[in-house]
């Protein structure tokens, strides 16, 4: 199954920053991370530093699925506004996921820097635009119901978008808390550290067959070769899906491309995240090294691959668009990618377990905000292991 176009922007700007042996004998441990992209990263850093035996495992190499593919947009704003996720899980818990993803940005930020790690986190706004004038109303009824429940948000007209961005857009919602980082090198130089402290790492090794016991988990490679652990925790993303009986989400293909460095209006738009109302939505950052990033044009997620000609034509859109709201932004095309998603009808992720498999824990993040999810997730899988509760596991639970 291909995650990405390969000409992904991260993995030609970093490349393969550390390779790791393939499983080669049988091996026991505490517990096995399945997936080592950004959140099998973030969560085999805490069950390592938690005094977990810890094995992470993937098939690829490291981070070499979606999160090389990423925007790696950090925003506590979900998918669903708040308003409408009220209405489907209520008021207090909508407002609650919501402040949670602002507590993940601020914790993703004290990781890294306690790490020193090279991650190219930048702090940003969150400008939401409306796409349309239809869409002005909705917009500004999200921006009320953030106002009234303690958010730090500000309505912005036409008029003072313009000013303050060069931008030609209906009015929007500006939001304190955001950010940005480089998600392909955050997770290999995490990985990385803790693997120095003594984490087992095994790239290039794929699993045939997951043995759930009473009390364990066997894993049996296609190699022949048997992981031993007490439990398994998956972090692969909407590859999980398939494991299911029941259609936990549907899979998104998006597409993304990215400027030249040192594009014109960098000083303007440097601190800030720009997406839409649309559906899809558009997504605009810069980047650590002053490009432009943009993304959207979504589609169904096809299992054979994207044509170049489908992201060709995707993208075009994409600079169309960007032309529309910047007209004297100089965007020139350097790259060009691909990369899929699950999105859930909610928004929000699937973490913790599930009846089908016993001694297995999920970090699904899924949707626009899987790497904060994913911060999430590093203290409720403690949570789940010690035999805690907390109301996010609720929101979060399958089945829900």
């Amino acid at each position: 199954m291909e995650l990405r176009s390969p000409e992904s922007f991260w993995l030609l700007k970093n490349g393969i920053l550390h390779s790791y042996p393939s499983l080669q004998k049988d091996i026991a441990c505490d517990i096995a991370v399945i997936g080592s992209g950004i959140t099998g990263a973030l969560i085999s850093h805490t069950l390592h530093n938690a005094g977990y035996k810890t094995v992470v495992i993937d098939k690829r190499d490291v981070a070499a699925g979606s999160s090389a593919a990423t925007t790696s947009m950090l925003q506590y704003e979900i998918d669903v506004p708040m308003h409408k996720l009220a209405e489907m899980i209520g008021e207090q818990a909508a407002t609650e996921c919501y402040r949670a993803g602002i507590r993940s940005i601020a914790a993703l930020e004290s990781l890294v820097k306690k790490e020193h790690i090279d991650s190219g986190f930048e702090h940003k706004k969150s400008l939401q635009v409306a796409h349309s004038e239809k869409a002005v109303a909705e917009l500004e009824k999200e921006y009320h119901y953030r106002k009234k429940n303690g958010f730090h948000v500000e309505w912005l007209t036409s008029e003072e978008i313009k000013k303050r961005f060069y931008m030609e857009s209906h009015p929007g919602i500006l939001s304190e808390e955001g950010a940005s980082i480089d998600a392909f090198k955050t997770a290999h130089s995490l990985i990385k550290k803790n693997h120095d402290r003594g984490m087992l790492v095994y790239d290039h090794t794929s699993v045939k067959e997951f043995i759930y016991e009473t009390d364990s988990v066997k894993i049996i490679t296609e190699e022949g070769f048997t992981v031993f652990c007490k439990k398994v925790i998956f972090c692969t993303g909407f590859e999980t899906l398939k494991m299911f009986r029941k259609k936990y989400a549907d899979v998104i293909s998006t597409f993304a491309c990215v400027s030249e460095e040192d594009f014109n209006l960098y000083p303007v738009l440097k601190d800030m995240l720009i997406w839409d109302t649309a559906d899809p939505y558009i997504y605009m950052r810069t980047t650590d090294d002053k490009r432009f990033l943009v993304g959207g044009e979504d589609i169904p997620f096809r299992y054979n691959g994207i044509s170049e000609k489908i992201k060709g034509k995707k993208t075009a859109n994409l600079n169309r668009k960007i032309g529309n709201l910047f007209p004297t932004l100089h965007f020139t095309e350097d790259y060009r990618w691909a990369g899929a998603f699950g999105v859930t009808k909610d928004g929000l992720p699937y973490i913790g377990e599930h009846p089908d498999f016993p001694n297995a824990i999920f970090v699904l993040g899924l949707g626009g905000n899987g790497i904060t999810f994913s911060v999430q997730g590093m203290n409720l899988v403690l949570k789940i292991l010690a035999g805690e509760t907390d109301p996010l596991l609720h929101f979060y639970r399958f089945d829900r």
